[in-house]
């Protein structure tokens, strides 16, 4: 595929089921050259054999979530200003009715069990901030006074002067008359105008203060939340879960931080039993390496684990809980793949739906389960699970003409098994080689469609890619094999994997060879150029390159580096980088957003300035206005410019010869 092509990458988000069955929406989303975002709408298919259709007609609508009884249909759309709000709409279709009127826009949300109202979380901006006051920019603002530990996180930017707060919302008919922006009317001395009316009735606030709400779910009447307290003098990633009343007269904890549990997802059975996606966080309350993400119920006693933290990973990024009768659905990954899994409240575990395929979201309705899938030829589908099998209902990806990597497991220097991909060019080769290297670390590879891969590939590179120990989906103890020894098992398995595929491999050429990687990606790709040199260029991309100032520009870095690779000086140096820039001679092309607090910029500077100190080749390629998720949800304008780029850099470094 060309770089263009990712207009043809259709993704399609969480769906939901009516509860009966019979009928299923999603969002889809791709990303519009033209528009510059991306953009989607929500479809209906009937179930089991209905055509899929679209729903809705907005340029970005996203989140679909039915009522109760399934007549009414609540999402996420922009307003005027790009802000997400509530909207909704009749299932079957309809004119939406807007019913939030958020400063910032809504967060997450959920429907009251009687399908009256909504809560939903939305962040409260400090009086005067962020485009409150007409005419006072972001320069103008008030100094902004931090006594915690963390104050950014990537993607949102300043976080203590925006507390994301829990609010509901009435339901209104989505039959009603429209509301009408008043005419100009000369009124009576004393008397004040008509003002223009956006929803139909007001939000009410449920909570206050500087701390911040994540997560809605209601259980009777009582909405759980999980409040985030920014800390004063050490990170603690243990969640408080709290119920707060709906009619916003009370509030009691279900979860203390004591528990020492980091909760991602909270969701509530028919007979009001809570069950929660959590992950221990030790002694320390900083556990996060290969986290151990596992399915929680909350008994008399506290949280009580449903699945095996070891073996089960249930800590892929989207991942939910979606309640069947007294069982829950949660998705595994596995070996590159997400499968969906159902577990009783025993433990038992079966599956549901498998194989090569990566699961991103589920629903359940009367006997059919609907699920969002991502598959090797397919950026999104939707599939049906029934008594008669799994089936898919769309068929987006059908255009795109992917290649089809080869999936090849090679034993390594001391026989452990590095398990990846190989995807290659039409024609014998011999091939230049690109190796990848994915971020996380605790992430990994799968047998999506890539578009990474794809546009390489398209370009005239074999593309080599694995899953090292420190990756994801291979249990805990590969996961937790690199902490405090980066640069050591994952260097071995990278650099075996790569070695082992060119000697199998006759249609690659191994004395052509490049490297790239982003995140934890960019890190050890500049760690291997440092002590092999055979490669003729590299990319090192939004990388974690110094942990030394990684501390103190991060919104992970209170904790990231600490865990993974200590707190000595020394042990620091032997895992670093930027310890070792000077041996890097291989040329560097150096890429990075002004907007990343994840890897923030100044990591990429001061490496880029390294290398030409040194007198090392090197290039830098920084991109306004994007944070560390550029290649994923960047605007679609930069994503373009950032492959042409990319190919420019490989035509020079390491041209594709006819």
């Amino acid at each position: 595929m060309r770089p263009t092509d990712i207009e043809r990458l259709v993704s399609v988000g969480r769906p939901d089921i009516a509860p009966d069955g019979s009928f299923a929406v999603f969002a889809t989303s791709r990303p519009d050259l033209a528009a510059n975002r991306a953009v989607g709408q929500l479809w209906r298919v009937d179930l089991p054999t209905g055509i899929p259709r679209r729903l809705t007609r907005g340029t970005a609508d996203a989140s679909p979530r039915l009522s109760p009884d399934g007549t009414v249909l609540a999402f996420l759309r922009g307003d005027t200003k790009g802000r997400a709000q509530l909207h909704v709409v009749a299932s079957g279709g309809g004119e939406p009715v807007q019913i939030t009127d958020a400063p910032l826009g809504v967060g997450e949300f959920a429907w009251a069990p009687d399908g009256a109202t909504i809560a939903f979380t939305a962040r409260v901006p400090e009086r005067g901030r962020y485009g409150q006051v007409e005419g006072l920019d972001a320069a103008a603002e008030a100094p902004r006074h931090i006594t915690g530990i963390r104050w950014q996180s990537n993607g949102v930017g300043y976080i203590a002067d925006r507390p994301a707060q829990l609010f509901v919302v009435d339901v209104p008919a989505t039959d009603l008359e429209p509301y009408y922006e008043p005419a100009p009317a000369v009124v009576a001395e004393g008397t004040a105008p008509a003002e223009k009316t956006v929803v139909p009735a007001p939000a009410r606030q449920l909570t206050d203060g500087p701390h911040s709400v994540s997560g809605v779910a209601f259980r009777g009447a009582e909405i759980l939340t999980v409040v985030d307290v920014i800390e004063h003098e050490r990170r603690d990633l243990s969640s408080r879960l709290v119920a707060i009343r709906a009619d916003g007269q009370g509030r009691r904890d279900v979860i203390t931080p004591e528990a020492r549990l980091s909760i991602g997802e909270i969701a509530v059975a028919g007979d009001e039993a809570v069950a929660v996606l959590a992950s221990e966080t030790g002694s320390t309350g900083v556990d996060f390496v290969a986290p151990g993400v596992a399915l929680w119920i909350i008994e008399d006693d506290g949280p009580q684990r449903l699945t095996d933290a070891e073996t089960i990973d249930l800590g892929e990024v989207g991942s939910h809980i979606t309640v069947q009768g007294d069982r829950f659905l949660v998705q595994d990954r596995t070996r590159g793949r997400v499968r969906l899994l159902r577990v009783a409240r025993d433990g038992a575990v079966e599956d549901v739906v498998g194989g090569d395929l990566e699961v991103g979201g589920h629903a359940a309705g009367g006997d059919r389960i609907v699920v969002s899938v991502a598959t090797p030829k397919s950026s999104g589908e939707l599939l049906l699970v029934d008594v008669d099998g799994s089936r898919a209902l769309t068929s987006f990806g059908a255009d795109v003409g992917a290649v089809i990597p080869e999936e090849i497991t090679i034993a390594g220097r001391d026989g452990y098994p590095v398990h990846g991909w190989v995807a290659k060019p039409a024609g014998e080769g011999r091939h230049p080689v690109i190796l990848q290297i994915h971020g996380g670390p605790y992430a990994s590879y799968g047998i999506h469609l890539f578009d990474e891969t794809q546009v390489l590939v398209d370009a005239g590179y074999a593309v080599v890619y694995c899953n090292p120990r420190g990756s994801a989906g291979y249990g805990r103890a590969h996961g937790r094999s690199i902490r405090g020894a980066m640069g050591t098992l994952d260097f071995d398995d990278v650099i075996d994997f790569l070695d082992g595929v060119l000697a199998r491999d006759g249609a690659l050429d191994a004395t052509r060879v490049g490297i790239m990687g982003g995140s934890y990606g960019g890190y050890l790709t500049a760690w291997i150029i440092a002590h092999d040199h055979r490669f003729a260029g590299a990319i090192v991309e939004r990388g974690f390159l110094d942990p030394v100032s990684f501390q103190g520009t991060s919104d992970i870095g209170s904790f990231f580096g600490d865990e993974y690779v200590g707190t000595d000086p020394a042990q620091i140096a032997r895992q670093s980088p930027m310890a070792v820039v000077p041996e890097v001679r291989t040329p560097t092309l150096v890429i990075h957003s002004e907007l990343d607090f994840r890897c923030p910029l100044e990591q990429a500077t001061r490496y880029y300035s390294a290398l030409k100190r040194q007198g090392t080749e090197a290039e830098m390629l920084i991109f306004p206005g994007e944070n560390h998720e550029l290649t994923r949800s960047g605007s679609p304008r930069h994503r373009v410019q950032r492959f042409d780029a990319i190919l420019d850099w490989w035509r020079r470094k390491l041209p594709v010869q006819d």
